[in-house]
C-alpha cells in the first residue's frame, strides 16, 4: 500500500510539472506540429490526429519509467 501512494505521488509531481512547462512556456511549440500527425481539412470539417506526437511521448514516458523503475 506504501508502494501505491509513492507512485501516486510521483504522477502527480509530473503531471504538476508538465502544467507548469505548458503554462509558463506557453505549451510545447513543436508538439502536434511533427511530420506524421495527420491533419485533414475540408470545408465544413477538419480532422487532426497526433500520430508522430503520440508515439514520441510514448516513447519519452517509457523511457522515464524504465529509468525510474532501475
Amino acid at each position: 500500500m506504501q508502494e501505491l501512494g509513492k507512485t501516486l505521488m510521483l504522477i502527480g509531481v509530473v503531471l504538476l510539472a508538465i502544467g507548469a512547462g505548458l503554462y509558463f512556456l506557453k505549451g510545447f511549440p513543436f508538439l502536434g506540429k511533427l511530420p506524421g500527425d495527420i491533419l485533414v481539412q475540408k470545408k465544413n470539417f477538419t480532422f487532426y490526429f497526433p500520430l508522430a506526437t503520440s508515439l514520441l511521448l510514448s516513447l519519452l514516458l517509457t523511457l522515464f519509467f524504465y529509468l525510474f523503475r532501475k
